[in-house]
């Protein structure tokens, strides 16, 4: 039997074995049976056995076919529900944005800049792409938009030109260059209340359920010291454990010279480029407050990208990776979605509160901690898991906890919600992004993610010692 077909049999086996188990007790027939595929989708998405965005287009199928969701017009507007959800055409903007980059030749310019001084080793080329998401993380609530949509456009410039492409000599840059991008924003998600609206959604629910509401200060107070040594450990830490064929080029800075002088000067068109995407950016900052949606921001310097023939239609309609990953994410968020619709999340919820209960006060922090970060599996959606699961462990909290460890404990919680979004390539915004790049395998990010997620999941169990 051929890898292949063992890869798309372990799946179907997934899914036959969990219908077959009788219904646990508190969940309805339609709930277990869309478990059974929700896990089937998973294991489909580790394996690989098709193209991802089939395996979850397909999951979402079945379950609209069998109707597990509701009558067939709820099924039917449950399972087209994620192609409304804004976070996915923010998505595809990003690459649309990285594809103007590309074609103006202002990526490669920014890149030739980048390596001329930073570019003596691929570890100072991790260095600069993690501290631009960095400087940018406190003002930018969407992490989306700040790595997808600002960091990643440059970033991929660079391995090309190194001639690392993800169908040539992947690990010689480009592979170690977007490990550090994702790791990276996943932690300067966690450093800042501000850097991840979900942690504002968060700290939202923490105020009503104590009354307290968490200041940007007191979440910098636990986080930052927390977060700040895996932020500085990480570049070195995928240079470690996912290191790059290329580790040095002394040679590079002054090559890099040479090529943009090669490149004259700046053209209208990247003039262009770089003014819509300082648009785009001061939107993404400041929008908010003026009632401007992040995803409307990218949409709309989209079309202006296209009307000012930056990029032109047929660009957009023919970058098939951006149609891809809007397929495959928004597939996933409607799986996900229908966890808590069918009664899923509440049955977990449930059972997890009689579990912590009686747990002694050490175990149980560390097993709350533990359990709120390892259910993002479950979640194509940050926000999604923190509407679904922060209300109710700031209820088991309140109930279990001593009034000194409430408030630093549910910081530690809401706090998790950044660095989790390393464990799979669809636990949040940024990552079909810096996935869809082609440069890392499915399986290869689900055990990096796997490493990482332990790792981050360290640091910040460190806290629960320090400051409860």
């Amino acid at each position: 039997m051929s890898g292949k077909v063992l890869k798309a049999i372990i799946p179907f086996t997934v899914l036959v074995i969990m219908w077959l188990i009788p219904v646990p007790s508190g969940l309805t027939i339609e709930g277990w049976h869309f478990m059974a595929i929700f896990m089937a989708v998973v294991t489909g998405l580790i394996l690989e056995p098709v193209p991802s965005a089939l395996v979850g287009f397909a999951g979402v199928s079945l379950v609209a076919i069998l109707q597990l969701t509701g009558n067939p017009k709820e099924s039917i507007t449950w399972a087209l529900s994620g192609f409304s959800n804004t976070l996915i055409w923010l998505i595809f903007a990003a690459f649309m944005f990285a594809l103007g980059y590309q074609k103006t030749g202002l990526g490669k310019r920014i890149s030739l800049i980048m390596i001329k001084y930073m570019g003596k080793s691929s570890l100072g080329l991790g260095y600069a792409v993690a501290f631009s998401d960095l400087l940018l993380a406190p003002f930018m609530p969407s992490n989306t938009a700040r790595s997808a949509g600002t960091i990643y456009p440059v970033a991929i410039n660079i391995p090309l030109v190194f001639n690392s492409t993800p169908d040539h000599q992947p690990r010689k840059l480009g592979s170690y260059l977007m490990w550090v991008g994702i790791s990276s924003t996943c932690v300067t998600s966690s450093m800042f209340l501000t850097a991840l609206a979900p942690n504002l959604l968060a700290v939202e629910f923490i105020s009503g359920g104590t009354g307290h509401l968490v200041s940007w200060v007191e979440w910098a107070t636990i986080m930052f010291p927390l977060m700040l040594p895996a932020f500085l450990l990480t570049p070195w830490l995928v240079y470690i454990i996912y290191p790059p064929g290329q580790k040095y080029s002394p040679e590079a800075p002054e090559w890099a010279d040479k090529e943009l002088k090669s490149l004259g000067r700046v053209t209208k068109k990247e003039v262009m480029m770089a003014s819509l995407a300082g648009i785009a950016l001061i939107l993404w900052i400041f929008g908010e407050r003026i009632g401007i949606h992040a995803t409307t921001t990218a949409i709309s310097v989209v079309a202006v990208m296209v009307l000012f023939n930056v990029i032109t239609w047929e660009d957009v309609i023919s970058k098939k990776e951006a149609f891809n990953i809007l397929i495959w994410f928004a597939s996933l968020v409607a799986m996900a979605s229908g966890l808590e619709k069918v009664g899923i999340l509440s049955w977990i919820g449930t059972n997890s509160e009689a579990a912590l209960t009686n747990m002694s006060p050490v175990l149980l922090i560390i097993s709350m901690l533990l359990l709120f970060y390892v259910l993002h599996y479950f979640f194509a959606s940050t926000t999604a898991h923190t509407t679904a699961l922060m209300p109710l462990f700031v209820a088991v909290a309140v109930n279990v906890l001593e009034p000194g460890q409430l408030i630093p404990f549910l910081i530690l919680l809401a706090g998790s919600l950044g660095i989790m979004g390393i464990l799979t390539p669809y636990a949040t915004g940024p990552s079909p992004i810096w996935y869809g790049a082609g440069y890392i395998s499915q399986s290869r990010w689900w055990g990096m993610g796997a490493i990482f997620g332990a790792i981050y999941f360290i640091f910040l169990l460190t806290g629960s010692f320090i400051f409860l």
